[in-house]
């Protein structure tokens, strides 16, 4: 009898073990669905937080390629002196710290894009410095009519970098 009490037992135990497992495993994926959907939605409200961040970073990104444009830079930046070093000094200086300035930006944006925008200053003020040791260079003014002629010539640093930030805003959309 206590063999059959002992079967009696067990058959009304295994329904009681699969019920609680299929609750078990029930509750374990639903609470995994949960927890997926809530990060979803926290990664969704952080991208539509971090946008404007991101916006106003390649829109301050776009004004410091504008601002380092050998043509508008030579227009903004004129000589204090005829002496053609000082006036490259200056200019590579205003470069550099228009750089500084928006050093906090590279967050926002991507590696990629960082990298053009550098490798832009960098080929801007390698032009300044190729133009200044140029042989038809021998004052500051004839500097900026050297570098403003190689640039009718051919297209700036800046356009290129431009042009990729414009191609990776609207791929943000």
């Amino acid at each position: 009898m206590d063999a059959n009490r002992i079967i009696d037992l067990f058959l009304f135990a295994i329904p009681s073990l699969i019920t609680g497992l299929i609750a078990y495993y029930f509750f374990r994926e639903h609470t995994k669905n949960e927890d997926g959907r809530r990060r979803f939605l926290l990664k969704k409200d952080m991208q539509i937080n971090a946008m404007p961040l991101r916006l106003q970073a390649y829109e301050r990104m776009a004004i410091f390629l504008e601002r380092i444009s050998p043509s508008k830079l030579l227009i903004r930046i004129t000589p204090t002196s005829s002496n053609k070093d000082d006036y490259e000094a200056l200019i590579i200086q205003s470069i550099e710290q228009e750089f500084e300035h928006n050093l906090s930006q590279q967050i926002y944006v991507s590696d990629r894009c960082w990298s053009i925008i550098t490798t832009a200053k960098n080929a801007t003020i390698q032009l300044i410095r190729k133009a200044n040791l140029s042989e038809k260079t021998d004052t500051a003014n004839k500097l900026r009519e050297v570098v403003l002629t190689e640039m009718m010539e051919r297209r700036s640093p800046s356009d290129a970098a431009l042009s990729f930030i414009k191609e990776e805003v609207s791929d943000m959309w």
